[in-house]
């Protein structure tokens, strides 16, 4: 019987490696070069980490991966972590921080369930986490840090959507549901469900009428924002503190040049989100997302400190990668033929391939097999003077050499023999 692979899981070729490499390789850089460090959490975590604080929607938790860890007469059940904010968070916990500034990345995969398997179950992302800051100055740092790594990746055209978590709740408390209605209703936008406020609408449109501008905001500027905290200022004072810190957040955004687009209904997430909430997509797909989360490390157990974060997703930016972002991730390849395969050539051979891999070539070792297309330098070594055949592929030119050093040099580099 032929051996497949599990429904939703996929094998990264070479190909799609080099890309998973390239997209990580400048997220650390730049998350080092920002003052972030890394970070690793276990796949394995106790199921009521993500339940008895309600930090998942339902939606989500209906799709974790859980099953009982057995210890004797009685188990514990556990899950394949289906976020990876909240295990940082209780790694911060557990670590014992004192609150100060702290800022963490890392780079891992989560399990979703999906029942038809047709859609990725496994999940990579790379993540930032900012704990200890809550200033408007820390919201865009991580924006920012999110659209530097995707300009460093080769993407020009990003779309930021902005939303905020604040303004969501308070319009959920005007159409008069209650907190378990609310707390429903917020479930639905957050898994992705934007058809919610025009059902709000439908079932009370006294309210979606007043409420209208809101609902239905496709603002650019800190002065859309300017406008709707004039307009329900007299008569709907308790979205002001909301407002006011988008329209904070905004003004920075826009004091530095970059473009966004106000969207209150992208509030897809977190149901921990508390603050700004925002996304970035490229080619029509959404590689990233965050937002600010100040309740969650409280909800935990943790003590009272702001923080927020954002992940970039692997999968579909492993798909926009274009070639030649690709070109030169790989060092210059040179293929080492031993002439006569003598033990003395041979051994001659691994000698001179050691030395250029460590200034910096890609040095192969003929086993026979190997195909040249890829290849720039062939080095035949010889058992008699010279001892070193160099071949440019591109140019069928032949050079010969007595040393490493007259190769190393044939090829472009220096160094010492």
């Amino acid at each position: 019987m032929r051996m497949q692979r599990c429904k939703g899981t996929q094998d990264l070729s070479p190909e799609e490696m080099r890309k998973f490499r390239l997209i990580e390789g400048a997220f650390r850089d730049c998350c080092l070069k920002w003052g972030y460090e890394e970070v690793r959490t276990p796949t394995l975590e106790y199921l009521h980490l993500f339940t008895s604080t309600g930090t998942l929607t339902p939606g989500t938790l209906g799709k974790v991966y859980s099953f009982l860890d057995w210890d004797g007469w009685s188990g514990e059940r556990v899950v394949l972590r289906p976020d990876a904010t909240i295990p940082v968070a209780r790694s911060y916990i557990d670590a014992g921080q004192d609150g100060g500034l702290t800022k963490l990345f890392y780079v891992t995969n989560i399990f979703i369930f999906e029942e038809t398997g047709k859609e990725t179950r496994e999940r990579w992302q790379c993540g930032a986490e900012l704990i200890g800051a809550g200033s408007t100055t820390a919201d865009v740092e991580l924006i920012t840090l999110a659209l530097d790594i995707l300009k460093k990746l080769g993407f020009r055209k990003v779309e930021l959507q902005l939303s905020h978590a604040g303004l969501i709740r308070a319009l959920l408390a005007e159409f008069g549901l209650t907190s378990q209605e609310q707390a429903s209703v917020f479930d639905q936008i957050l898994d992705g469900d934007e058809a919610v406020f025009n059902r709000l609408k439908a079932k009370t449109p006294e309210v979606g009428e007043a409420l209208a501008p809101l609902l239905d905001p496709k603002g650019q500027s800190a002065g859309f924002l300017r406008n709707l905290k004039a307009l329900f200022r007299r008569d709907l004072p308790e979205f002001e503190p909301a407002l006011d810190n988008f329209i904070d957040i905004v003004d920075l955004m826009e004091a530095m040049d970059y473009s966004y687009q106000i969207d209150i209904g992208s509030g897809r997430g977190f149901e921990y989100y508390t603050g700004i909430i925002f996304q970035l997509s490229a080619g029509r797909q959404r590689v990233a997302a965050g937002g600010r989360y100040d309740a969650l490390i409280p909800l935990m157990g943790g003590q009272e400190v702001p923080a927020s974060g954002f992940a970039l997703y692997l999968d579909p930016l492993m798909g926009l990668v274009k070639p030649e972002t690709l070109d030169g991730q790989l060092p210059e390849k040179v293929l080492i033929r031993a002439g006569d395969s003598t033990p003395e050539t041979i051994r001659e051979g691994f000698r001179i391939a050691a030395y250029l891999r460590e200034t910096g070539y890609g040095a192969e070792m003929d086993l026979g097999t190997q195909p040249t297309e890829d290849v720039r330098w062939i080095l035949d070594v010889k058992n008699e003077a010279p001892r070193f055949v160099v071949t440019d592929t591109t140019t069928k030119k032949e050079f010969k050499a007595r040393t490493a050093k007259e190769v190393l040099a044939l090829l472009g580099g220096n160094g010492d023999s």
